[in-house]
């Protein structure tokens, strides 16, 4: 029966698994507890093919329980209660651990059914998410979990998890293969972090090479790259993936670093997205560079209609030019802090009437008729003639400062001269 190679290579102690050293290096914390034995509720979180998985089976086999496993992609509370069902019987003599994988889409009842089991001691849950399970994961769950992040495997311990999946096949199949320089390199860089993608590309290769008459077999540098293109990208409409990459995308503008920006919105179209980048680059233009250079929101607008009509791949030359010009751009967010603090004062209710003089003069109901005593700025030198704008409750209230940018100061020092008039 065919096994694929991951699974056939997936380590059975701490020490075989790469990368996660922060929590399973020689003073990790999660190496420490599975040393000591007790075995608490924990919650797994992080990319796919990064151990989950594995270092679930490693703390079963340790512990000396029985490990039973379920997707919540596929499983409900039947399979729960069947599992449940097991405890203190001869199937499960030193009680249950738990493995659920994807644990996010289990409901708000799927994931209580757990908790009676799990207060105990009957059952030992450890559940796994690719999603922050701050925002997935039910508190009741959650605060009873100590909760692990694995992370993205560094390109360098993919690496050796590509020549050591390159020797178990030599040993296999009794085969000598050589390796082209920089082919591993490439699979464990172009890998996207995910040991799974790194492993399944070496398998490919080699069935794709064939041993020769002598037994050899060669994973050429030309076929790493045509196997592993596109597999780095992690991304996910709807999941954290995505909103971390529009969140470095606004990051890197907002920081004044073109080359981040472009890299983040290169991501975003390798994946096809062409709506996200173009709704977060409006957003940055408005928010970030604002009135600094308030001309920015109408090139930047021009750019979204022609990314929108050209569709991909041609869209990515406007938006790489508006991603280009708001990160060279000044910078300014006083509208932006503005308009939060007016609504500030609006949400606290702090609002009063609108003066008489700013009222409609048609608002007046027939035999209720009284001067409004506006002043019309037009009538007067340079366009102004000071008056009370904002309700007598609010009076004085300041919600704006010039930024310190050029285009600011200017409007500043304009008005001051036209008010000291």
């Amino acid at each position: 029966m065919y096994r694929p190679l991951a699974d056939e290579l997936r380590p059975e102690t701490l020490s075989g698994v790469v990368g996660q050293e922060h929590i399973l290096g020689k003073n990790g914390l999660l190496r420490r507890i599975i040393a000591g034995g007790a075995i608490p509720n924990m919650l797994f979180y992080g990319p796919s093919g990064t151990g989950k998985t594995t270092v679930a089976n490693i703390i079963a086999r340790e512990s000396g329980r029985t490990l039973r496993k379920l997707n919540a992609t596929t499983s409900g509370i039947a399979d729960v209660k069947s599992i449940i069902s097991e405890l203190d019987t001869f199937l499960t003599p030193n009680g249950v651990l738990l493995y659920l994988d994807e644990i996010q889409y289990f409901n708000k009842k799927q994931q209580q059914s757990l908790l009676e089991f799990i207060e105990n001691g009957s059952m030992t849950l450890i559940a796994s998410t690719t999603e922050n399970p701050y925002f997935y994961v039910y508190n009741a769950i959650l605060s009873r979990c100590t909760v692990f992040e694995f992370k993205a495997v560094a390109a360098a311990d993919a690496e050796l998890a590509v020549r050591r999946a390159v020797a178990f096949l030599e040993n296999r199949d009794g085969v000598t293969i050589d390796i082209e320089d920089g082919a591993a390199r490439h699979i464990a860089s172009s890998c996207g972090g995910d040991v799974r993608k790194a492993l399944n590309a070496v398998e490919l290769l080699y069935y794709a090479a064939g041993a020769n008459a002598g037994g050899r077999a060669t994973l050429t540098l030309d076929d790493a790259v045509g196997v592993s293109q596109r597999s780095a990208m992690r991304y996910d409409r709807d999941g954290d993936g995505h909103y971390d990459i529009v969140s470095a995308l606004q990051k890197s503008i907002r920081g004044s670093d073109p080359d981040a920006a472009l890299h983040y919105l290169a991501r975003l179209l390798e994946a096809g997205d062409i709506i996200s980048p173009c709704r977060r680059l409006l957003v940055i233009a408005a928010e970030d560079v604002g009135l600094a250079y308030p001309q920015a929101l109408a090139i930047v607008k021009a750019c979204v209609d022609s990314a929108v009509q050209l569709g991909l791949p041609e869209a990515r030359i406007p938006l790489a030019d508006a991603a280009v010009l708001l990160a060279t751009a000044p910078k300014s967010n006083s509208a932006y802090l503005a308009i939060d603090a007016a609504l500030g004062d609006v949400r606290a209710g702090k609002t009063g009437d609108i003066p008489r003089q700013l009222q409609n003069v048609h608002a007046d109901g027939a035999g209720f008729e009284r001067d409004q005593n506006y002043i019309y700025p037009h009538d007067y030198p340079n366009h102004y003639a000071p008056q009370q704008y904002l309700p007598d409750a609010l009076a004085g209230a300041k919600y704006y400062e010039y930024g310190d940018n050029k285009a600011e100061q200017a409007a500043k020092r304009y008005w001051e001269e036209i008010k000291k008039i």
